[in-house]
C-alpha cells in the first residue's frame, strides 16, 4: 500500500481527526508546519495509524472490549489539480460476551475501505467519493455479514492554529450472508483540534453512529479528547496520541466511556 509517483501538491484527502501523515519534504519541513498537517484530514500525506481503544463497561457484565484499528492512509495524484485519497480501516477486537451467559469473541472485525477524490484546497477544503464495507468478520457479533457501501464526504477549514470540520458517509447493505438482517448506517464524524505549540495540538471529535434498521437504540454518540505530540519513531517521524472519552448516547449494553491513544507512523514516498 504504497502511493506512486509524488503527491507533493496539497489536495489529497485523508479522514477524521486522528492524527496523520508526512510528505517527501519532511526533512525540510519546521515542526510547526508539520503539526499543522498532522490535524488537517484533507492533506497530502502518507500515514499509518496504530489505534488502540479500550471500551468500558460492556455486556451485562460491564467489562473491556478492545479494538486495534490499523488505518493506513495514501494520497495519489491524480492531475495537476485532483487527488485521491485511498484509506482503509482494519480493526481488530477483542470482546466480552454481550448477553448473560454468552461467550466472549477475538478477531478481525468488518474492513472498511473510502475513496476520496479531493480539488486543489483553497480556504475551504472537501472531498467525496465512495465507500466499501467488506464482511470480513468470521465471529457474528463482530461484523455485519453484509456486503455494502454508499457515498462518503468529508469537509474542513483550517485557520491559523485551529482546523474544524467533519467527515460523513453511509452505506446500505447489497449482499451478503442472507440470514443477517441488511444494514443502514450512517457515520457522522466532526473533529475540532487546535495548535497549542510547534508540536503538540489538542483535539475534539464525535464518531456518532446510527443504525437506521434498529428499531430502538439508534444512535451511539462518542465524544472524544485527546493530545497529540510530535516526534519521532525509530528513523521514522511520527505523532504520539493519549486521549478519554464518553458516551453520551449508548446502547444498554455500553460501552459507556473510552480511553484511546494512537500511534502514527509518518512514511516519505519518492519522487516518481
Amino acid at each position: 500500500m504504497r502511493s506512486h509517483s509524488a503527491v507533493s501538491k496539497p489536495g489529497a484527502l485523508l479522514i477524521l481527526c486522528a492524527s496523520i501523515g508526512i510528505t517527501q519534504t519532511v526533512s525540510a519541513q519546521d515542526n510547526a508546519d508539520l503539526a499543522k498537517k498532522l490535524s488537517n484530514p484533507i492533506s497530502d500525506l502518507v500515514s499509518v495509524p496504530f489505534q488502540f481503544n479500550w471500551d468500558q463497561t460492556v455486556g451485562p457484565q460491564h467489562l473491556t472490549r478492545f479494538i486495534l484499528n490499523v488505518q493506513p492512509v495514501i494520497p495519489f495524484a491524480i492531475s495537476d489539480n485532483w487527488s485521491m485519497i485511498w484509506r482503509l480501516i482494519n480493526p481488530f477486537i477483542s470482546q466480552p460476551p454481550l448477553t448473560p451467559g454468552g461467550t466472549g469473541a477475538f478477531g478481525i472485525g468488518d474492513v472498511t475501505s473510502s475513496l476520496f477524490f479531493a480539488p486543489r484546497p483553497g480556504s475551504f477544503i472537501w472531498g467525496a467519493g465512495p465507500v466499501l464495507v467488506l464482511p470480513s468478520a468470521v465471529e457474528p457479533t463482530l461484523g455485519s455479514g453484509k456486503w455494502s457501501a454508499g457515498p462518503t464526504v468529508i469537509a474542513l477549514k483550517q485557520s491559523g492554529a485551529v482546523t474544524f470540520g467533519a467527515l460523513w458517509n453511509q452505506v446500505w447493505s447489497f449482499g451478503g450472508a442472507a440470514a443477517r438482517e441488511d444494514v443502514s448506517q450512517m457515520l457522522l464524524q466532526p473533529f475540532f483540534a487546535y495548535q497549542a505549540t510547534k508540536t503538540v495540538t489538542l483535539n475534539v471529535n464525535s464518531e456518532s453512529v446510527a443504525n437506521w434498521k434498529a428499531t430502538d437504540e439508534k444512535w451511539t454518540v462518542p465524544i472524544n479528547f485527546s493530545v497529540s505530540k510530535l516526534s519521532s519513531f525509530g528513523a521514522f517521524p511520527a505523532s504520539y496520541q493519549l486521549g478519554w472519552g464518553f458516551y453520551a448516547v449508548h446502547q444498554d449494553i455500553g460501552p459507556t466511556w473510552k480511553l484511546r491513544t494512537t500511534i502514527t507512523l509518518l512514511l516519505p514516498h519518492g519522487k516518481g
